[in-house]
């Protein structure tokens, strides 16, 4: 190699050298930012910052079933106990809490899996989760609660009715019910219609079901920023018409659902529909009162075909313009049926 070579390839090298190293602190700067960025917005979003704004209540956490449940509570009166659905938090009831504080002693429940509650391996059933809720009713020192659900919450609230009749007052499940042969029935393919929007009232495919239901993919796919957009997709999706959330909500829930742990843990939600449809079976059907309140045309018509068969105290009831986010959306209205069934 000539000396001439020999100094070209020198520099070249050096230069290469010299973009890697620029490279280098770009991507150490950069991860540094959203590090910190994702520090503080945890921070921002963090239980102790929220409940700050909903005077009167506060967090609570207690130990049963061998987890760390946590909950916000609040009021005074009878118990209302409250079960979030995917992908949401307590937060999910936070335009309804303080109203309902004002008749109620409030509870909102993070179940197995959600939040800031134990994420363990197993245990994702709604059997083994409404047990878990049962035991924290106990260890509060009630015998009988008032019970209410949306979504994921509803499948649990059901199964605690369901399982602990003597400790159910009255149940409210809001736009779903409870995992049965009905959703074996789901097509694979979407029906015509399902995904235009521009239709308010249009009807709901619920895909991620199937998706929810992969072992290991989902977190891997969606850990960060992946599941934000996740989650914003479902957010309008659900919602009827306008967003049912601002920004600053929508915050709350994805820095809940950011991380390949939290994902794993709610995703166990789904991938124990098979047991939870069998363990349906074995349910006997619901005596206590038992108020449906839907969001859509379709879920209406599932919810109320379900309550007419396995309830025998049972109304169900859709309410105008209020999506699937039902809390979210129409929080007076849901505050009203609240307080006209429970009291």
């Amino acid at each position: 190699m000539s000396k001439g070579t020999t100094r070209k390839y020198a520099k070249f090298s050096a230069l290469v050298l010299l973009l890697a190293l620029v490279s280098a602190l770009i991507t150490a700067f950069t991860t540094n930012n959203n590090q910190n960025n994702d520090e503080s917005a945890n921070k921002a979003y963090s239980d102790k910052e929220l409940v700050k704004t909903l005077p009167g209540f506060k967090n609570g956490y207690k130990k049963v079933n061998g987890i760390t449940l946590h909950y916000v509570e609040g009021g005074k009166g009878e118990p209302l106990f409250l079960l979030p659905g995917w992908p949401q938090t307590w937060y999910a009831y936070h335009k309804i809490m303080p109203e309902l504080a004002k008749k109620y002693h409030v509870y909102v429940v993070e179940y197995r899996g959600m939040g800031s509650s134990d994420k363990p391996a197993a245990g994702y059933d709604k059997k083994t989760m409404a047990s878990d809720i049962y035991a924290l009713v106990k260890e509060l020192g009630y015998k009988k609660v008032n019970m209410a659900g949306h979504d994921i919450g509803a499948f649990v609230a059901y199964a605690y009715a369901a399982n602990y009749p003597q400790a159910t007052t009255k149940l409210a499940v809001l736009d779903v019910v409870h995992p049965s042969e009905r959703y074996l029935e789901l097509p694979l393919l979407p029906p015509p219609g399902v995904y235009d929007t521009s239709v308010k009232d249009h009807p709901i495919y619920p895909w991620w079901f199937g998706f929810n239901s992969v072992p290991d993919l989902p977190e891997k796919l969606l850990q960060g920023n992946g599941m934000r957009i996740y989650q914003d997709w479902l957010f309008d999706y659900l919602a009827y018409g306008k967003p049912a959330m601002t920004k600053e909500v929508k915050e709350v829930y994805y820095a809940a659902y950011s991380s390949a742990d939290a994902i794993r843990a709610s995703n166990g939600w789904y991938k124990t529909f098979r047991q939870d449809i069998e363990d349906f079976k074995t349910y006997p059907k619901l005596s206590m009162p038992v108020l449906g309140i839907a969001g859509f045309d379709s879920t209406f018509r599932n919810l109320d075909a379900h309550l007419s068969k396995y309830a025998t105290n049972a109304k169900s009831l859709k309410l105008e313009g209020a999506g699937h986010w039902i809390a979210e959306q129409k929080p007076q209205e849901t505050i009203k049926l609240f307080n006209e069934f429970f009291q």
